[in-house]
């Protein structure tokens, strides 16, 4: 059982580096001054991961390991707090600097495309991570309670 679990739990890390790559792939092309890639990473890894661990607790290597799900609660604590921190310096650097410094100098439409997309998807993965980070704390907690009260995560 616990090899069947790390070799899903690989799976899934894969899936992740791979959903990472294809969501990056056009900033990557045509972005090339683009400084937020390792924030971005960063949202999309703890959004993918997090969200995973909210929704399938029973399916995780650490379903029964309740050390680590303490660990993991006190630790969104400062994840949470970075995730707002990078999603506000994102902020200020669209709202003060033009979009060539986002996303470098390309034809107008393939320009504004880029700083749409750029932007949205910045949007959508940093605020998903914060919310999946600020729920997966009490999601923590009922399935320690569940494993304590009845055995299943």
């Amino acid at each position: 059982m616990i090899s069947q679990t790390i070799r899903i739990e690989v799976l899934w890390w894969i899936l992740t580096s791979l959903l990472t790559a294809l969501v990056l792939l056009p900033i990557a092309v045509y972005a090339k001054s683009y400084p937020f890639w390792i924030p971005n990473v960063v949202y999309i890894f703890t959004f993918l991961t997090f969200t995973r661990f909210i929704f399938l607790m029973p399916y995780t290597f650490f379903a029964q390991l309740r050390r680590f799900k303490i660990i993991l609660i006190f630790l969104c604590i400062p994840i949470a707090f970075f995730l707002i921190q990078e999603l506000n310096t994102f902020q200020v650097y669209v709202d003060y600097n033009d979009t060539e410094r986002l996303v470098g100098l390309l034809p107008y439409a393939t320009m504004n495309a880029m700083r749409e997309y750029v932007y949205n998807e910045y949007l959508l993965f940093g605020v998903g991570s914060i919310i999946a980070t600020i729920v997966l704390p009490f999601r923590l907690v009922i399935s320690i309670w569940r494993v304590r009260n009845t055995g299943k995560a």
